[in-house]
């Protein structure tokens, strides 16, 4: 079964470029890398992981010192973006994509007791992974649900922030998921996030190949569609910054970031007041 998936250009006249990947191909094969990012974290991958990456991006040592180690060796995001999301104690917050946990984890230092923090993720072993650390720690405002990031069934306008970590190049409708993030949000909550966008829009060889969308590679959007993604949820977009630190490791990904401009960026962006969503 193909799916139609929508890049919506930020030109004036809203151009839409239609690509196709297999959905059913692409869910499993991307349950399938992201059960051994939980499992076997030390394995070869595209995208490099751990701790040393992510102090070098921007996590603060002192608060990673206080996150199981399990959850950051399994830690696949591509960026830092909690300076834009600027936490604070008594916040609520979910994390759409939360993986292992490292996230979740180093958020609900920052919101406190009295704050809360929800992992949403769709592949068993990851959630699996975070519960038991979760299980054999001292966090009490952490709770994860296993969902798809574009229909997590939680409550509407019932969070503070939303983030992610390099997960929204995963969906294969991202223009869903920020109409989710919307969906959550209070008005004037804002959603910090690091994603994969491209300086060029990719061709179709590498937009239906479901195996480099699982690399984070083959469903990433031009840099300027994504934004407008964003905007036509209802966000306003107050932040964006290239995250030179992050780089893909393999030939064949570092190959594609040479060629079509692939690359990491943090964005911060504000829902507007009484807005869901105006897609």
């Amino acid at each position: 079964m193909t799916t139609t998936l929508q890049a919506q250009a930020g030109s004036a006249n809203n151009l839409i470029t239609p690509t196709t990947v297999d959905a059913v191909d692409l869910e499993q094969r991307v349950k399938s890398m992201y059960k051994a990012v939980a499992e076997n974290p030390h394995a070869e991958f595209h995208f490099e992981m751990g701790r040393v990456m992510a102090e070098r991006l921007g996590y603060a040592a002192e608060v990673l010192d206080y996150i199981p180690a399990a959850a950051i060796d399994s830690f696949a995001g591509v960026g830092y973006y909690f300076h834009y999301a600027n936490l604070k104690a008594g916040e609520s917050v979910i994390d759409l994509g939360s993986g292992s946990g490292m996230d979740t984890f180093y958020a609900a230092q920052l919101v406190g007791k009295r704050g809360r923090v929800v992992g949403i993720d769709m592949t068993a072993e990851q959630l699996d992974k975070s519960r038991d650390l979760l299980n054999n720690s001292d966090f009490e405002n952490i709770t994860y649900q296993q969902a798809y990031i574009q229909a997590t069934e939680c409550e509407d306008e019932s969070f503070d922030a939303v983030i992610s970590n390099g997960v929204f190049n995963l969906a294969p409708n991202k223009h869903a998921v920020f109409k989710e993030a919307a969906r959550l949000l209070e008005p004037g909550g804002r959603i910090a996030l690091a994603d994969i966008v491209t300086n060029s829009r990719l061709p179709e060889g590498i937009t239906c190949d479901a195996t480099l969308w699982a690399a984070c590679i083959g469903g990433a959007m031009q840099q300027n569609d994504y934004l407008q993604a964003i905007r036509n949820a209802g966000f306003i977009v107050e932040q964006v910054r290239d995250n030179l630190e992050y780089q893909f490791i393999s030939d064949s990904a570092q190959g594609a970031t040479r060629e079509f401009g692939v690359k990491s960026i943090s964005v911060l962006a504000r829902k507007a007041d009484g807005q869901f969503s105006t897609i």
